[in-house]
């Protein structure tokens, strides 16, 4: 895997403090429905899902709901993992994982793409890592399936959520995937219409 410059202490300090101060400044308080919608269509409910990144984790919440038992929520920041399992105390405990996205090793069908790729320092470097190491841990076949942000970077790395564009981020995951789709989301909620790419890409 290309090597990250991403720093888990300082990472998992800045993400800490921002959960405690109720200050993540993009979470919608309920799962996004690009996510949603895409996994109504998944008839196998056995698929090993992971979310990175993946902060209040109302995805993961709505997809064990409807009957998806393997999918692992990961995130670097221990309060909105609490969060989760304050909420949905049904939720398995060794689901919950407190790691370095970077770090984590295992194989999964489906990797789900919701804010964790616009919230690190947006180098290129740690995008290209990124997309090396999803394709690391998705199976042959596995898919990579979520939505970006596609509105320009301002080059302050404190403003977060960083965005990007079509072009870079192809950039990044043609080598490694079948790009299926990625196109402009139909389905964003209100706020964010006009400004997210949903994406689905497939691991040769």
């Amino acid at each position: 895997m290309e090597k990250s410059i991403y720093n888990s202490a300082q990472e998992e300090q800045f993400w800490t403090r921002r959960y405690e101060q109720g200050t993540t400044g993009w979470n919608i308080g309920y799962p996004a429905p690009p996510i949603t919608e895409y996994f109504d269509q998944v008839a196998d409910k056995s698929a090993r899902i992971l979310i990175p990144g993946a902060g209040n984790a109302y995805e993961a919440e709505y997809l064990y709901r409807q009957g998806f038992e393997n999918v692992f929520v990961l995130d670097i920041a221990r309060p909105p993992l609490d969060a989760l399992k304050e909420r949905f105390p049904d939720f398995p405990e060794e689901q919950l994982l407190h790691a370095n996205s970077f770090e984590h090793r295992g194989q999964y069908d489906y990797v789900v793409e919701q804010t964790f790729f616009c919230s690190f320092p947006p180098l290129p470097e740690n995008r290209r890592a990124y997309a090396q190491h999803v394709s690391e841990l998705l199976r042959p076949g596995g898919k990579l399936v979520g939505v970006w942000f596609s509105f320009p970077l301002t080059g302050d790395l404190e403003q977060r959520p960083f965005g990007g564009s079509k072009a870079e981020y192809l950039s990044y995951f043609e080598p490694l995937f079948r790009v299926h789709t990625f196109e402009e989301c139909y389905n964003s909620i209100k706020p964010r219409r006009g400004n997210e790419l949903f994406g689905i890409f497939i691991k040769a």
